[in-house]
């Protein structure tokens, strides 16, 4: 049609052609500017939810930093760096999303996606010729700073280099080759002359990728500190004494226990008390001293990789005269635990058991100085006990107890808090909740948990066992992508007692 000389008549017929042409590109651009519209909103949708789940995931990762130390005290600065980093880029992107939408008017609380085909904003504000204004390279240098920033954060670990070489990847500011094979500018060949929605999706799209990455730095830091969970340092050390009332000049006899004991764990020295080499009990043998309060106390250390842990232990007794006063002892602990029946032993030194009597809100029995205590409201409950003395005579005592709810369950995959396997195993596995080192026989219901596969969003399962989602979203994961499982919720068996959040457990696939 370009071609020779056109008559008048020709060039008519041509120009009426090319506008016919453009009529239907218009159209058809109207479809197109409507779908990016409807990409923007999920990206937008799935950004929301990712700050959310990402912020979920850093305080769980806190409260491990808090409880355990150590390794997780490591992965949690990390991810707060990773954090920052994000927020300040997303933060950025904000900006320049704002200024696309510069002259744009919301039409019944929706953007007017079909209209956005004008590039004007971004065209004037980041390039100037063949090369950027001052805001383009604003636009550049905000990405080289967040890329430095984030290999600032993640350094040269092994298992965070996959996140740092997408984050290098999607963000990477080289020159890009159009269908000529010519070489455009990177702000040029994804942002100069394209429609104003399309470009807000792009930068949509850039917060997106910035959330995936917090995200998997987050998953994997949790991963890989879960293996110090049952560090030295989260033992408690329990004085536990065969009485804890003696009359002046008796043996103060009784032992110093670990809250998670385990023959096989023996430390490396005891102050304060002997220890048994065999066993790794410190056992304590002294002569009671004064009336009164006494003290005892003293320190385990261990040996772990290659570091000295001090764990103290303190703890004390009362050493009473020829009877006076009742010892009163809760057989499990030193608190009563609401919910369960704590078994409550009550004596007074010198006199027979069916001369005592105790009496309490929620206690019953007494057989030979036996009782339950099944403790109601209030953050207290005082035990009054009596005795009748060989001379006819009564004395009588009381000792207030604290009140305790059920501690929080661990969360567990497998049976484990960290667990290991394929990806089959994991869709097939039950998602427990137990009570750890609990001398109690209380056993939790598991009604619901959440999962999250690096790169899949954030799944809600109902009941205890992956559902059709979690399982699709097992599927897509690779070997050394640790899944976590969080916000697990449930009810204790039998008891009507509401039942804290579970902890998370994780899961990495061999």
């Amino acid at each position: 049609m370009a071609g020779g000389k056109l008559t008048p008549r020709q060039k008519m017929i041509n120009l009426m052609y090319l506008v016919f042409i453009a009529m239907l590109a218009m159209n058809m651009s109207k479809e197109v500017l409507s779908a990016f519209g409807l990409m923007n909103e999920k990206f937008e949708a799935s950004n929301a939810t990712s700050v959310t789940t990402n912020e979920q995931m850093l305080t769980a990762l806190d409260a491990k930093a808090i409880e355990a130390k150590g390794e997780f005290e490591k992965a949690a600065l990390i991810a707060h760096k990773v954090e920052a980093a994000t927020k300040k880029f997303n933060a950025f992107v904000a900006t320049l999303k704002a200024e696309v939408l510069v002259g744009v008017e919301p039409e019944d609380g929706k953007l007017p996606y079909e209209s956005m085909d004008k590039a004007d904003n971004l065209n004037n504000s980041w390039f100037t010729g063949e090369g950027y204004t001052k805001r383009g390279e604003e636009v550049i240098a905000a990405i080289e700073t967040y890329k430095a920033e984030m290999k600032a954060a993640l350094g040269s670990e092994k298992k965070f280099q996959p996140i740092l070489n997408e984050v290098n990847s999607k963000f990477d500011l080289s020159e890009v080759p159009n269908k000529e094979g010519i070489k455009i500018k990177y702000l040029d060949y994804h942002f100069k002359g394209f429609p104003a929605i399309a470009s807000l999706a792009k930068l949509s799209a850039w917060q997106n990728d910035t959330n995936k990455a917090e995200s998997d730095v987050i998953s994997v830091a949790l991963g890989k500190a879960a293996v110090q969970a049952a560090s030295y340092s989260n033992y408690q050390a329990i004085v536990v004494l065969d009485k804890n009332a003696y009359f002046q000049g008796e043996k103060v006899t009784g032992k110093v226990v670990l809250g998670r004991y385990d023959e096989n764990t023996k430390p490396e020295k005891v102050t304060g008390a002997t220890l048994d080499p065999a066993t790794g009990q410190a056992k304590i043998n002294l002569t009671a001293g004064a009336v009164g309060e006494q003290k005892i106390g003293g320190e385990f250390t261990f040996i772990e990789d290659g570091k000295t842990i001090p764990l103290k232990f303190n703890g004390t007794y009362v050493v009473v005269p020829r009877p006076n006063s009742a010892t009163i002892s809760a057989d499990k602990m030193n608190v009563v635990y609401r919910g369960v029946a704590n078994p409550i032993t009550v004596t007074f030194p010198g006199v027979a058991s069916d001369k005592v009597r105790a009496t309490a809100a929620g206690m019953s029995g007494g057989t030979n100085g036996k009782y339950n205590l099944n403790p109601g409201s209030g953050n207290e409950v005082v035990i009054t006990a009596s005795a009748s003395l060989p001379d006819g005579s009564t004395v009588s005592d009381k000792k207030v107890f604290r009140i305790k709810n059920l501690p929080s369950p661990t969360g567990k995959v497998r049976g484990e808090t960290a667990a290991m396997g394929s990806t089959s195993n994991l869709e097939s596995v039950s998602i427990t909740a137990v009570l750890e080192d609990f001398d109690f026989p209380v056993s939790v219901n598991v009604t619901e948990f959440t999962i999250k596969v690096p790169g899949e969003p954030t799944i809600k399962v109902s009941g205890n066992r992956m559902d059709s989602r979690a399982r699709a979203a097992i599927k897509k994961a690779k070997r050394g992508d640790v899944i976590v499982i969080n916000n697990i919720k449930g009810n204790f068996v039998g008891i009507n007692l509401g039942v804290k959040p579970a902890s998370a457990c994780t899961y990495e696939i061999q």
